[in-house]
């Protein structure tokens, strides 16, 4: 039968894990959305020619969302209102988003942002932007040396 040393810090990992457990279980998720998520969620697509980012924005209307282009770096910022709230009842649910936020997105190459368009239907941004001339692919043609 072989000794085995204890070692005091396993303790303090297990600790950690029971900690962090309690701490979660003291919160109610169907209360309160968190900060975090005001974040808004987006689909980035990489064609040949430009990108195309879908981002849901649900119940926000067009004049509310400013959309800005800096060092390759989109931005989408907004804010969803906060509706006027009834005061007769108990709220059991609150998890419609409110508030502001914004949303950053850093683009692999140079696009041209004087092409960019952006469309608003039915609670989702549609942005496409063209990549940029310097960015694109170039084709080099290889020339054989004749021998005479």
């Amino acid at each position: 039968m072989s000794l085995t040393r204890w070692n005091p810090y396993d303790m303090l990992s297990l600790r950690k894990i029971i900690n962090r457990m309690l701490d979660e279980s003291q919160q109610n998720p169907l209360v309160e959305w968190p900060r975090e998520s005001l974040a808004i969620p987006v689909d980035l697509v990489e064609l040949d020619d430009k990108f195309v980012l879908k981002a849901d924005l649900p119940g926000l209307k067009p004049e509310n969302i400013e959309i800005t282009m800096v060092d390759n770096r989109l931005s989408i910022r907004g804010e969803f209102e906060t509706e006027k709230e009834d005061t007769r009842g108990n709220v059991h649910f609150r998890e419609r988003r409110s508030g502001a936020f914004q949303r950053t997105i850093a683009l692999p190459t140079t696009v041209d942002t004087d092409s960019a368009a952006a469309e608003f239907e039915d609670g989702v941004l549609k942005i496409t932007l063209a990549k940029a001339e310097a960015s694109m692919p170039k084709k080099i043609t290889v020339k054989a040396e004749s021998k005479s």
